[in-house]
């Protein structure tokens, strides 16, 4: 496979399996692609499985501008127990017998946790405090008081719920930097019992769903048989979909690569200041982001691919 990967500009959805975290993902397509420049888009624990967009090759200038698009999970819950981790990995701090709730009663407590609400971080969490990452704190025994932080709950279901177990499963389509093992230990304590997230899968994530993912398996499979991964690439533009589509003229494109700015008022788009917009070249290849500066009269790069 020597040189080959040296094409892989893209994007590849994987489907992340339990017990790897997000950098183990990374590690391992290292070792399948021999492509060293890699990154993900948001990281998941290590107990979760689902969608985690890998990017390659040219496409990790993009890791650190992806917009904050929408993520969508399944997760499963039990109630009754409390645990230093939120999840059922971790170690039990508190029981309590939750076999009066009903289905009913969740349907009702899930309304004050839909919307815009402010969420304590985990302290099992990779979230930085005073320089200090919390997981390590936390290992440590330390606990700390944590700043709430806003996020965006925009949909919470009951998707089942068995009153003889305690268990049952929500989906959940939230913000960036929501922590879903912690909405379950916030909806527990609502409903005076406590509750633990048992297991999670991200259905969505950065605009792919998991009809998009490729296994490791099915990776490494390709990679023993000496064909490349390019069929489960996807081009990198498809994570800025939400933004407006220029397509420059050959003058235009000329000038665009060679770092001048064109005047917008001779493009026949309409522009918002500030705003970001995908640029393509005249046969059709994406080329980066381009900015609006409306006061200027000029559209300048932002981020070329």
């Amino acid at each position: 496979m020597s040189g080959l990967n040296d094409e892989l500009n893209g994007i590849i959805c994987v489907n992340k399996p339990a017990g790897f975290t997000s950098f183990d993902v990374i590690a391992k397509m290292r070792g399948i692609l021999r492509l060293k420049r890699l990154g993900h888009a948001g990281t998941l624990d290590p107990m979760a499985t689902g969608v985690l967009p890998v990017f390659a090759g040219k496409a990790t200038k993009a890791c650190d501008i992806i917009p904050d698009r929408d993520k969508v999970y399944e997760a499963e819950f039990r109630l009754g127990l409390v645990t230093d981790t939120q999840d059922i990995s971790g170690k039990v701090t508190a029981e309590k017998d939750p076999s009066g709730v009903t289905a009913s009663d969740i349907e009702k407590a899930l309304g004050n946790f839909r919307g815009d609400i402010m969420q304590i971080p985990p302290m099992y969490s990779a979230v930085s405090v005073g320089g200090k990452r919390l997981y390590d704190l936390a290992r440590q025994g330390v606990v700390i008081d944590r700043e709430p932080r806003p996020i965006t709950v925009y949909s919470l279901e009951l998707l089942a719920y068995d009153s003889d177990s305690c268990t049952g499963k929500l989906t959940i389509s939230c913000s960036k930097g929501t922590y879903i093992r912690t909405l379950i230990n916030d909806i527990g304590e609502a409903l005076g019992c406590g509750g633990v997230m048992t297991a999670l899968v991200r259905t969505r994530a950065c605009g792919f769903g998991l009809e998009d993912c490729v296994t490791l398996e099915e990776l490494q499979q390709l990679a023993d048989e000496g064909i490349s991964a390019e069929k489960y690439l996807c081009p990198i533009d498809r994570v800025f979909g939400d933004m407006k589509k220029i397509v420059l003229n050959p003058h235009q494109e000329r000038l665009y690569r060679n770092g001048v700015r064109p005047d917008i008022s001779k493009m026949r788009y309409s522009f918002e200041n500030g705003e970001k917009y995908r640029v393509y070249a005249a046969d059709g290849g994406f080329i980066g982001l381009a900015k609006a500066d409306c006061e200027a009269g000029e559209l300048s790069v932002y981020k070329n691919f």
